[in-house]
């Protein structure tokens, strides 16, 4: 019997066995736990009043990489790749942090996960952009989340967000 382990197209030969290794395929799907993750998010209001968006880019990023524990034993490009956790609830107490994010970026930001050892989180925005934002600053890690992932696994250096 003859298993395909080829890599998708998607991903580069590295990001795809890291994926693959927390497991992920291409096709994974589960929108049971996204939309528990959308309602956990929606039904959450801090105690000054900031609520979260949730919006279409954010569930589809959740049903395809949401629970998966991302390694690498890879040496990055450019830093030092650092272990994933793509669950948005790492954000949950981060609401207003990522209203004043969407603001200043003219759009609406959701929880996506956090890179584990930093504790910085990794958020997206409607149109699927992916940013990280941790005790330095914000920075953009690509227009999709897979193009984010890539940029975390491969240890590539983010594009710092600056004002203007």
């Amino acid at each position: 019997m003859h298993t395909d382990r080829t890599a998708t197209t998607r991903f580069s030969v590295p990001v795809d066995a890291a994926l693959r290794s927390a497991g992920w395929l291409p096709g994974r799907w589960d929108i049971r736990q996204a939309e528990f993750w959308a309602d956990a998010l929606r039904n959450h209001e801090s105690t000054a009043g900031h609520r979260h968006a949730v919006f279409p880019a954010a569930v589809e990023a959740w049903a395809e990489f949401g629970g998966l524990r991302v390694t690498t034993i890879e040496t990055g490009r450019q830093i030092a790749p650092s272990p994933l956790h793509l669950d948005p609830l790492h954000g949950l107490h981060m609401a207003r942090t990522l209203a004043d994010l969407g603001r200043a970026l003219g759009t609406e930001v959701a929880p996506l996960g956090e890179e584990t050892d930093s504790r910085a989180l990794l958020a997206i925005d409607t149109e699927g952009r992916v940013y990280i934002l941790d005790h330095t600053g914000d920075w953009y890690l690509g227009s999709d989340i897979g193009q984010a992932l890539t940029t975390l696994v491969a240890g590539r250096e983010p594009v710092r967000l600056t004002a203007g």
